[in-house]
């Protein structure tokens, strides 16, 4: 035998490139076994490499000589996991899209020193949901950031490592006044944009104020199926987001719906105070203008949306590039309402999943 191939459910198959398979190779005369990282470039492997052997010397596990004379053990198991997964996917829970019916929000009492198990149910909720809620959380200045700690790397920006969100005269943020917020993702002109946002409420003594999120990727979703047309339209025009104060000017583009190479929804990127369209053919900002009017009155819909009230001691973080986030109005003579906030990047949570998973299943194979 010299082939190593793919069957599918449905009856077809395809054999495994040669190169492919030896890329991957994990002996020592291939990677460095302490980093995991390859010890030659594999654009050097010869074009026409072919596999000239396979075996089974176990179950499960093949031999495989190839024609550069390497050879090398490979799990069959592992080469099946290793191509079913696509770029995202590895160990990382499924995503749950959700609308304005869930009611059953991912919540956890914050602890600080969870154990692996609890720490890594926190992430699968987080990373499934695009979001979860924490109360307890100590009501102390500062304290979003020793949370943020815990998850990943706090992404400072030109608001600093840490933000207060009240209503503050000559207010440099919409987010620093009173009034409705819409859905929005945060940021979006930064490259690249802060993928995780924290905010912990120190006081909340009024009675407007509450915090709503959307799911951005199941309103997508929901776009592609009842307006394909505009759908497309927002992968497929870059945006122009600005943000200027006095010692700073951002600017980045990106679409309004950004897909991966397989057209799966990757992130949104979605911000009406800030988003600037290039001077398109008439026609053509024509049908933009009435896809992101259709988009954004879908944001807008309570079919999608959910609200809540952050009270003092509770904690919410999201999935930035996922989750659009918006407030009511309130009305700040009643009382003080006081959030502060932070960023890290979602390669942290994700990465912490995965070593957390790792992990626990090591420790359940040891108590076995």
């Amino acid at each position: 035998m010299n082939e190593v191939a793919i069957e599918h459910g449905d009856g077809r198959r395809f054999a495994i490139h040669p190169i492919w398979l030896r890329e991957r190779c994990q002996d020592p005369q291939s990677i460095d076994l302490h980093t995991g990282q390859r010890l030659h470039d594999p654009s050097d492997l010869d074009l026409d490499l072919k596999l000239l052997a396979v075996s089974e010397s176990t179950p499960g596990r093949l031999h495989v000589r190839f024609s550069d004379g390497h050879e090398a053990q490979f799990d069959a198991g592992e080469i099946l996991a290793e191509a079913a997964l696509a770029p995202g996917e590895f160990e990382v829970p499924p995503l749950t899209l959700w609308n304005g019916a869930l009611t059953n929000l991912p919540r956890a009492r914050w602890r600080p020193d969870p154990a692996d198990a609890e720490l890594a149910a926190w992430l699968g909720e987080f990373l499934s949901y695009g979001f979860i809620v924490f109360s307890g959380v100590p009501a102390e200045a500062g304290h979003v950031l020793e949370v943020a700690a815990r998850f990943g790397f706090t992404r400072a920006t030109n608001f600093g490592a840490l933000f207060d969100v009240r209503s503050v005269p000559d207010a440099i943020d919409l987010a620093y006044t009173p009034v409705k917020l819409d859905p929005h993702t945060d940021n979006p002109y930064r490259s690249p944009v802060p993928g995780v946002q924290l905010l912990h409420c120190l006081a909340n003594e009024t009675t407007g104020g509450l915090s709503t999120l959307v799911d951005g990727f199941s309103v997508a979703e929901a776009l592609r199926a009842k307006d394909p047309e505009a759908f497309g339209i927002l992968t497929a025009t870059p945006v122009r987001f600005r943000y200027r104060d006095r010692d700073t000017e951002l600017v980045s583009s990106a679409p309004p719906i950004e897909l991966d190479v397989g057209g799966r929804v990757r992130a949104i990127h979605f911000s009406p105070r800030l988003d600037y369209v290039p001077l398109l053919p008439p026609e053509e900002l024509a049908a933009y203008y009435r896809a992101r009017r259709v988009f954004d009155h879908l944001l807008r819909e309570p079919e999608f949306e959910i609200r809540f009230l952050l009270d003092r001691g509770d904690l919410v973080m999201f999935d930035n590039v996922r989750l659009l986030h918006g407030r009511t109005g309130f009305n700040p003579a009643e009382g003080l309402r006081h959030l502060q906030g932070c960023y890290i990047d979602i390669d942290g949570p994700r990465s912490l999943y995965r070593v957390l998973r790792r992990r626990v299943a090591g420790q359940t194979r040891a108590d076995t």
